[in-house]
């Protein structure tokens, strides 16, 4: 057999290649700090898509931010940020995948850290400070959970113990 991309990439996930990129990601410890930083990034995500969603003043002043901050795709960011934000909540709330979700959440709070620096109506940051001290702790605590993992209470170290 010739080796070509495809056929490594076969070969790869045929020897258990994808197993084991599957067992890194998931790869956790038994951590009960990591598993707290884990569960009140979950609780954090997971609220604020809500709100975006549900509270009609949050809403209003989260479409505020955008046109402010000059983001692109207006009604369609109204729509996926507070969904993505709440799916990442939920995964991380459970442990299912916490590595990939913290990647969200630091691409998240990397455009909220913009957001901050460049809007500068303290009308539209009803529940925060207008400077980014939340969305660079929460990078911080997603910093921490790439690194680590999910932690105690997770899916993923309960299916590692499987």
């Amino acid at each position: 057999m010739i080796n070509t991309p495809e056929n490594t990439t076969k070969l790869n996930m045929e020897s258990g290649g994808f197993a084991r990129y599957l067992a890194a990601i998931r790869h956790t410890r038994h951590d009960k700090i990591l598993g707290s930083v884990r569960i009140a990034l979950g609780i954090l995500f997971l609220m604020t898509g809500l709100m975006k969603l549900f509270v009609p003043e949050l809403r209003a002043a989260f479409s505020g931010q955008l046109t402010a901050a000059d983001i692109p795709f207006h009604s369609l960011n109204m729509w996926i940020v507070p969904l993505v934000e709440t799916a990442v909540g939920l995964l991380l709330l459970y442990g299912l995948f916490s590595r990939i979700g913290v990647l969200i959440v630091i691409g998240l709070m990397l455009v909220a850290t913009y957001v901050h620096l460049v809007v500068s109506d303290p009308a539209l940051f009803p529940l925060q400070p207008t400077e980014p001290i939340i969305p660079i702790m929460a990078i911080g605590a997603a910093v921490y959970v790439l690194w680590r993992g999910g932690g105690a209470w997770s899916a993923d170290l309960n299916w590692r113990q499987n």
